[in-house]
């Protein structure tokens, strides 16, 4: 009894570990910025700070593509050097006067939703010249956005400044800025759009994993009599 009950509450713990993990990783945008520092960092460079409003920018840039996702996940815009200043930042409620510079960008785009490791990998990261893109010593602050546009396609855009950190693209009302209508950009103040299959998606991965937990305890406890 003993030890059913102790299989029992191992599985509680999982199950509430695997719904915490999934409440506090619910931005795909913010989870990319992760996987874009543990990239760094192994090739002993600095992280970057996580920017909402560089953020905000990235999604509206990515928003801008829509139409333009080649079928081996290439994008093919490139929005006016006027619109960061006079239709992105407003749209997100940047303080025009903390407007930094962006020093790199990258851009891709999925016909699926796939995690932000697999995009890493598969869209945004695959060949050298956007692997030096991100390990630019220059960059001091990262901002990403992810929307699905068109014809169900996932856009992202990856966005790098060497703005001053708490300092550049600052966003009004006490940094929450105004809210989007599609997607999610990283580090923000808001929840992610309502994106039905995405947001299946990400809970099916949660359901699958508190499964596999209670079928390992319930194997556990079949082996072990």
């Amino acid at each position: 009894m003993k030890k059913e009950n102790s299989s029992l509450m191992s599985i509680l713990l999982l199950s509430l570990s695997f719904l915490a993990s999934s409440k506090r990783h619910g931005n795909p945008a913010s989870e990319m910025v992760s996987v874009l520092n543990q990239n760094r960092t192994a090739w002993k460079l600095g992280k970057l700070h996580e920017s909402p409003g560089l953020g905000c920018i990235a999604l509206q840039y990515a928003e801008l593509c829509e139409g333009n996702c080649n079928v081996n996940s290439t994008l093919t815009c490139e929005p006016p050097e006027d619109d960061f200043t006079q239709v992105f930042a407003p749209n997100c409620g940047v303080e025009l006067p903390t407007f930094g510079t962006i020093t790199g960008h990258v851009i891709g785009c999925g016909t699926h939703y796939a995690t932000p490791e697999a995009s890493f990998t598969d869209i945004l990261f695959r060949d050298n010249k956007s692997l030096l893109v991100l390990r630019n010593k220059s960059h001091t602050e990262v901002g990403v956005g992810m929307a699905r546009l068109h014809k169900h396609a996932y856009f992202w855009c990856v966005l790098f400044s060497d703005g001053g950190t708490n300092s550049s693209f600052a966003l009004e009302a006490n940094g929450r800025g105004i809210k989007q209508r599609k997607g999610c950009y990283s580090g923000s103040a808001f929840s992610c759009s309502n994106d039905a299959h995405m947001i299946c998606m990400r809970l099916l991965n949660s359901i699958f994993g508190i499964l596999f937990v209670f079928l390992l305890c319930v194997l556990d406890n079949f082996v072990t009599g």
